[in-house]
């Protein structure tokens, strides 16, 4: 979701007070190398206790809220609100009805191919066959393996097919979960308890790829974790293993790679970081949430891959989403083990309760046996040979995309991404303005920074629109090259100063020495999703 705080003056402009600002402490600091990028942080913190300042930054942040509401929580005449049960309970007729006015709501189409990942969509008959999966298992509650067999029984079989894609070794375990970044809670929850019980670590400590999910950081909050981050610098935007192993010391507890990572598609040194765990003997994890059943298949479909599983010995965990490229109901994950060890260091187990004895093998109790269903219908109706042939369809189609990207003289392809995704920069245009660009012709794809890019990841239905996608970029970028070259014939400068979503909210806020106004930017956005 892309949304942007910068109020725009009569002639479309961005206001100047705060871009001024903030240009003016970055080029101290950055250009004139005059003062520390702390000392520039302590300079904005002040700046933005000036009370007009912060009344203009209220201000907009009021704007944004104003603009994110009637776009995600519209009202209206002709919106209907339903604030209180009723009184009298709906016929079904009546319930599904509302039902699909409310799944036909105006929105991306994500059917049509346009929507970067989101969707990991298997096809309507997969789709109707998860639904009868559904139907059999609603009140199932895997808490109860005694109440509903079938289920205990599936969620095994999960996991034991998945372990077995990782080429996992025979006393391999795992659990499923509601999603990646539980399995990545867990994954480090084990770790720290394993330390803890190991070598009595009070203080862990986790060494993370900077490109790596922000679960781990989450997961870092929630569990009391210190993070240090390591380089992924170009060209390769794989993690610097030699930057990794300068920061373990004793509370470390955790290593992390990617395969691929989220921003750039990039499978780290997973090898290299192997090597590390085995030497000091530390867990390390490998996230394959976004890989997925991708870069598990990305062999026996004829792909070049690299090697990133159970077959490194420093690999200790992995976490797999299934409702990914598994193509599973939202809502299935997996984290795999090396041993059952591992995995009890992960268990909740209170003996001494009132209520009798209480284990729970991860966050939640109850449990959807319904999405379990799901999830073992999935994976049995597709395959292994629906699996190699959606691999070869997906991963076919992004290499499509990479190359008439690379080929692109004003266009450079990030890395090397050898699974689905595929991120982008210009050498010459704004790449936000791109991105927004792109937006306007409908396609959803995802803003970057850090560098500045746009990235698109490839699902089944892009398949079928990775042709448009191409040519709408193209025309994009002509279309920017003319607005740049109209500007200069004017006397103006090229670049403009009117910016769309994407332009504002990463080339201006997402460049703010501190980050408290996208924090609070943040926070509103997460709000307006609970607005009834």
């Amino acid at each position: 979701m892309s949304f942007s705080f910068t109020q725009r003056t009569a002639d479309g402009s961005p206001p100047v007070g705060l871009i001024r600002a903030e240009w003016y402490l970055r080029h101290l600091a950055h250009d004139k190398g005059l003062i520390s990028t702390k000392r520039t942080n302590s300079c904005w913190i002040s700046f933005l206790r000036i009370p007009a300042v912060r009344a203009k930054v209220q201000k907009e942040i009021t704007d944004a809220t104003v603009k994110l509401q009637s776009k995600l929580a519209p009202t209206g005449p002709s919106i209907t609100r339903y604030l209180d049960l009723p009184s009298k309970g709906w016929s079904s007729e009546t319930v599904l009805e509302e039902l699909q006015d409310l799944a036909t709501m105006d929105h991306t189409r994500w059917e049509d191919g346009y929507v970067s990942g989101a969707v990991y969509h298997g096809g309507e008959d997969l789709m109707e066959l998860q639904a009868q999966a559904f139907g059999k298992f609603t009140v199932a509650n895997p808490i109860h393996p005694d109440v509903f067999p079938g289920v205990r029984k599936m969620e095994a079989e999960i996991v034991a097919m998945v372990l077995k894609l990782f080429n996992a070794p025979r006393d391999a375990a795992g659990v499923t979960t509601s999603g990646g970044t539980e399995s990545i809670l867990m994954a480090c929850l084990s770790a720290r308890q394993k330390a803890y019980a190991e070598r009595n670590v009070t203080e862990p400590e986790m060494i993370m790829p900077e490109t790596a999910h922000p679960a781990f950081r989450k997961a870092a909050q929630y569990f009391g974790f210190k993070v240090h981050l390591a380089a992924s610098p170009a060209p390769s935007y794989q993690v610097d293993v030699s930057s990794v192993r300068r920061l373990i010391n004793s509370n470390t507890a955790l290593l992390v790679g990617s395969a691929p990572n989220f921003p750039h598609g990039i499978i780290d040194d997973i090898p290299g970081l192997s090597d590390l765990a085995v030497r000091y003997k530390i867990p390390l994890h490998v996230d394959c949430c976004l890989g997925s059943f991708l870069v598990a298949f990305l062999e026996k479909a004829g792909f070049e891959s690299l090697l990133f599983d159970f077959r490194c010995p420093g690999v200790t965990s992995i976490s797999c989403d299934t409702h990914k490229y598994g193509f599973a109901p939202k809502g299935s994950s997996t984290v795999l083990y090396r041993s059952t060890t591992l995995r009890s260091y992960q268990y909740f187990v209170l003996p001494d309760w009132s209520g009798g004895v209480y284990a729970s093998p991860s966050i939640a109790g109850s449990r959807p046996g319904a999405l379990i269903a799901g999830c073992w219908a999935s994976l049995m109706n597709v395959g292994e040979d629906g699996y190699t042939e959606s691999c070869k369809k997906i991963v076919g189609t992004t290499r499509k995309i990479a190359q008439s990207i690379q080929e692109h003289p004003e266009l450079e392809v990030l890395g090397n991404p050898l699974v689905s995704v595929v991120a982008f920069t210009s050498l010459t245009l704004d790449i936000y303005d791109i991105a927004d660009g792109m937006s306007a012709k409908g396609w959803h794809l995802n803003s970057l920074q850090s560098p500045p890019a746009i990235h698109v990841a490839v699902t089944l239905p892009i398949v079928q629109a990775w042709e448009q996608l191409v040519n709408d970029l193209k025309t994009v970028i002509e279309e920017e090259r003319t607005k740049e070259k109209q500007r200069v014939l004017e006397g103006k400068d090229a670049k403009g100063k009117s910016k769309g979503d994407s332009a504002a909210l990463y080339g201006v806020a997402g460049s703010l020495p501190n980050k408290s106004i996208m924090v609070e930017l943040s926070q509103v956005f997460l709000d307006t999703l609970y607005k009834a």
